[in-house]
């Protein structure tokens, strides 16, 4: 009866305690619950004010909806229907890396930038600040089409990713800037090469869209051609840079704005001078030696003139092949083709000179029977073996020269008398006079004019030539 009692009294205990037990658990759960929502709040309220620190840069997740792109066709140009579009274009040119003649083309660096206004890309904003994005965003909306006319080769660089900027203003107006190499022709006139001066220009222009669609110009007029102060060229000068703009009409399409980036290279020419005139020069001066040659050394004087015209064909050879194969003469042709042309006269004045001698000892065998001691067979074989002439007389001057001059030194050595100096200097004075008279009277003619008319009329030629194309 005890132990029933008991048991009972236990029971209603543990019947009293239980719904304790649960409450106390049912609390802790929701205390559990309250604290984890506290701290949801406070992660929401820091992110809401690191947006507002920094309201210029776009979720990756939210961009889309801040420029409403899902919500507008941008396969449309802005403002479709209606007035054209303008666009700006300024241009800040970084280098021109090579000017090719062969090619008739340049390659210049810059950047590129434009300017429009797409209310379509408008957003709000309490601090009017812009948002930038990179390339990835280009091609989800709209960008003018601007191409290079006459272009061969372009692209945009790409290290270390594409560079290609896009800022959109809150108002909607749009900054597309890039860094672009191109490649283009350049009309090149080479009738004063190497003296030349080149104009070349670079040409945009949009490729669909026509003067009613779209309306390029320059955004800051002539201040919108921007150069780097280091541009320099190895032959080339760059005299300056201009920007200008105008029309350009397609049968087939209608008119479309265009856009020029005109420059003036001036060349350097003292390259030119060291490699092709001064050379050439020298050629031209290399064969009036010839001129002084005794008539009669046909080997020394012939050699010479076929070393001359192979050095001045060269010299041609090699200008023509760094130059484009052009169907005009060019001022450095001139040039080098009369100097060739006074070279190879020189040549022919030594045919002249050698066949109206041999037609004078002709005639004066036919009148004496005989050669003149100065053309006879031992002269003649004795040219033939070593290209000089021997004058029997000369020799025998110098052979009688050499014997006094032995005995006088054995007489010197013996008597130690200072005579035997003067007497070698008369003697070398007279044999040297007398090789002077030798000659003249052996000089042809045309020998003796040709060393004045050739200087003076090549001299004539280069005031000419200097004074019209400089």
């Amino acid at each position: 009866m005890i132990l029933a009692s008991q048991l009972v009294f236990l029971t209603c205990i543990w019947i009293t305690l239980t719904p304790d037990v649960f409450a106390a658990s049912e609390i802790k759960k929701s205390y559990q619950r309250c604290s984890a929502s506290v701290k949801r709040a406070r992660e929401s309220k820091q992110e809401t004010r690191m947006r507002n620190n920094d309201s210029t840069k776009a979720w990756l997740l939210k961009y889309k909806q801040l420029l409403h792109i899902e919500d507008h066709d941008f396969a449309m140009r802005p403002g479709f229907g209606g007035s054209p579009v303008p666009v700006g274009i300024d241009v800040q040119i970084e280098s021109l890396d090579s000017i090719s003649e062969v090619n008739m083309d340049f390659t210049m660096t810059f950047y590129l930038r434009h300017y429009w206004k797409d209310e379509r890309l408008s957003f709000p904003s309490t601090t009017n600040k812009s948002m930038t994005f990179d390339h990835r965003l280009i091609k989800k909306i709209w960008v003018p089409d601007i191409f290079f006319v006459h272009s061969k080769r372009s692209f945009i660089h790409d290290t270390t990713v594409e560079n290609i900027m896009l800022r959109v203003y809150p108002d909607g107006n749009v900054l597309f800037s890039l860094r672009i190499t191109v490649s283009a022709m350049c009309f090149m006139d080479f009738s004063r090469f190497p003296l030349d001066t080149q104009n070349c220009s670079l040409e945009l222009e949009s490729y669909a869209y026509t003067e009613e669609d779209l309306m390029l110009y320059w955004k800051h007029g002539n201040k919108s051609l921007n150069t780097d102060e280091h541009i320099s060229l190895s032959q080339f000068f760059v005299e300056e840079f201009s920007a200008s703009s105008g029309f350009a009409f397609y049968s087939s399409t209608g008119w479309y704005n265009r856009l020029f980036i005109n420059f003036v290279l001036r060349r350097h020419i003292f390259f030119f001078v060291l490699q092709t005139y001064f050379p050439a020069i020298l050629m031209v001066m290399l064969s009036w030696v010839s001129f002084w040659i005794d008539r009669r050394a046909v080997p020394a004087r012939v050699s010479l003139g076929i070393t001359t015209v192979l050095t001045m064909s060269t010299i041609i050879s090699g200008m023509s092949a760094s130059m484009p194969q052009v169907s005009y003469i060019k001022a450095v042709d001139v040039y080098l083709w009369v100097s060739s042309l006074f070279v190879f006269l020189s040549v022919i004045e030594y045919a002249a000179v050698n066949y109206l001698t041999t037609v004078e000892e002709w005639k004066q065998f036919k009148k004496t029977g005989k050669i003149s001691g100065m053309y006879n067979i031992d002269t003649f074989q004795a040219m033939a073996f070593d290209g000089c002439y021997h004058d029997s007389k000369t020799e025998m001057d110098q052979t009688s020269f050499s014997l006094h001059s032995e005995e006088d030194a054995m007489r010197g050595r013996s008597t130690g008398s200072p005579s035997t100096d003067t007497s070698q200097i008369k003697r070398r004075q007279s044999l040297g006079g007398h090789i002077g008279t030798i000659i003249l009277e052996n000089n042809h003619v045309i020998d003796t004019y040709s060393r004045i008319l050739f200087p003076t009329v090549y001299i004539a030629f280069n005031l000419f030539y200097w004074g019209v194309y400089v």
